[in-house]
């Protein structure tokens, strides 16, 4: 029987495209950098410094990875080559768990940016729509959609180009301030182990990068193009948030009044720029989320796509979820069936998702950077067209900063430990799924798609060409 494939119609640049789109600076910014300023107030700058820090570790070791394995299974079809089937069955049980309610907290920020044009706009409902739309679109040619992402993609940096010049051009505050004198959101200093809790989020803030490798099979090139695509995602990434949120902390007039607003950012550009101002922004941000939900989408129903290819699930699932159309060459009952679920997790309530998500892209960063290692010391990943540089620096600083925001995670009560406390659930839950259901139905078949025409070997320090 025929592996399903899927068409290789993308380019460098249309990869990136779609990996910016999914990351989302603006819905980054605009979503979830208030909860980095909440926890660690004008720390947060430190927090997204240090998420950046370790975003270049893990860019080399997503690059290394990706480039091995340029697969639509992503990070659970490297770690179960890497580190054997059980640990990447682990990660497939997280990542498919936490990427859908990714994509339902994403979704639930078009209602609140909407809502300044369309007063009472009820956010669960206005983020349903938007997976489902969503979901139908992806169905189309891979190309169309990545030069749809880029359009999008255009008028959310114009946003946060704006968001950046409104402080920057004219700051309250010296830069040297937060750097010797960061606050908490109550006024008091922000402490260490708040602004390195801080970090976990502001790590999620910017995670995204890495899934470039969710279309290896479908991009041209994959083995050098996707790793391409992974490091200069990462790099635009950190400038397009770091920037705007260090221009919100030195331009904020109180910066007690911009913790305690109920949409911080929306209160700076009000209070910078004005309501016609805000209400121009609020539109951009609502026009970005609505294209990160497409983004995600086509990256989730890939993952969902490899995971019944792969037959995790039972044998009528597997089928459909494996199912290629025939004209766009795209896996349209995965992608649809992604938006449908996330529409329905728009319903439950934002907190539990957070919690559920928080901590998740933590522990499979460590199972990469753990991949990273095993794989070059049994060579499995000694065919890959990009070798990261100075090794093995990347995988083990990564491993310990990561240890480092999971220990400041496990004391704290509201969202680290309970979220930890999921996420190990979820682990729990796929081990024994595959220990009394898969491996006993005849194991966890790795299907291996077909692939390009295998090039020259990697120089050690880097690209092949």
């Amino acid at each position: 029987m025929a592996v399903p494939a899927l068409r290789r119609g993308l380019r460098t640049l249309g990869t990136l495209l779609i990996t910016l789109s999914a990351i989302s600076p603006a819905s980054s910014v605009f979503v979830i950098a208030p909860g980095v300023l909440t926890g660690a107030g004008s720390g947060a700058f430190y927090s997204f410094v240090a998420a950046a820090v370790v975003g270049v570790f893990m860019a080399f070791v997503y690059a290394e990875l990706a480039s091995a394995f340029p697969l639509a299974g992503g990070e659970y079809a490297i770690t179960a080559r890497t580190l054997g089937r059980l640990p990447g069955f682990v990660v497939l049980g997280i990542m498919i768990v936490t990427q859908v309610l990714i994509l339902a907290v994403i979704a639930l920020g078009v209602g609140t940016y909407l809502g300044v044009l369309i007063p009472g706009l009820s956010a669960p409902v206005a983020a349903a729509v938007t997976c489902v739309v969503a979901g139908l679109v992806a169905v189309f040619d891979i190309k169309l959609n990545a030069w749809i992402t880029g359009v999008f993609l255009a008028i959310e940096l114009l946003a946060l180009a704006v968001v950046a010049a409104l402080g920057l051009l004219d700051p309250v505050r010296p830069f040297t301030e937060l750097l010797t004198q960061p606050v908490a959101a109550d006024g008091g200093p922000a402490t260490v182990g708040a602004i390195v809790v801080a970090t976990s989020v502001a790590i999620f803030a910017y995670n995204g990068y890495g899934s470039a490798v969710y279309f290896g099979e479908e991009t041209q090139d994959a083995g050098r193009g996707v790793a391409r695509a992974i490091l200069l995602a990462l790099g635009i990434t950190v400038l397009a948030e770091l920037v705007p949120v260090t221009a919100v902390l030195l331009g904020s007039a109180d910066l007690g009044a911009l913790f305690s607003a109920p949409n911080m950012l929306s209160h700076f550009v009000t209070e910078r720029g004005g309501g016609t101002l805000d209400t121009v922004v609020s539109l951009a941000v609502a026009l970005a989320i609505i294209n990160a939900v497409l983004a995600i989408v086509l990256i989730s129903s890939r993952l969902v796509f490899s995971s019944g290819r792969d037959r995790a699930w039972p044998a009528p699932v597997n089928r459909a979820l494996a199912k290629v159309h025939p004209r766009f060459g795209t896996p349209w009952v995965a992608t649809i069936g992604t938006g449908v679920v996330a529409a329905v997790l728009c319903f439950v309530d934002e907190q539990v998702l957070l919690v559920v998500t928080s901590t998740a892209i933590v522990v499979v960063y460590a199972a990469l950077c753990l991949g990273a290692i095993a794989g070059r010391r049994s060579g499995a990943t000694a065919h890959a067209r990009y070798r990261m540089p100075w090794f093995p620096v990347a995988p083990v600083l990564a491993l310990a900063a990561l240890g480092f925001v999971l220990y400041q995670n496990a004391r704290d009560p509201e969202i680290g430990r309970p979220s930890l406390l999921v996420t190990a659930g979820i682990a729990l839950l796929a081990v024994v799924y595959y220990l009394l259901v898969r491996r006993r139905r005849g194991g966890w078949v790795l299907a291996e798609p077909v692939t390009e025409e295998p090039t020259a070997p990697a120089r050690p320090d880097g690209d092949r060409s």
